[in-house]
């Protein structure tokens, strides 16, 4: 495989992106929900599961 030069890079880099499905403006509001969602029910359970494990440590070493 030689050489690719600068033009050429590109041109195929345009044809590249042409092939490309792009998701839909719903789509990526869909999965920005979604994702907003699974992180905030991830940092609330890592929250409490913090919360107990420190409370246990707190309690371990009160003595």
């Amino acid at each position: 495989m030689g050489k690719t030069s600068p033009i050429q890079f590109f041109r195929q880099v345009k044809q590249e992106v042409k092939k490309v499905t792009w998701p839909s403006k719903k789509e990526v509001t869909q999965a920005t929900i979604m994702v907003m969602i699974i992180v905030a029910v991830a940092s609330i359970f890592f929250f409490f599961v913090d919360s107990i494990f420190g409370a246990i440590v707190r309690s371990i070493f009160q003595y």
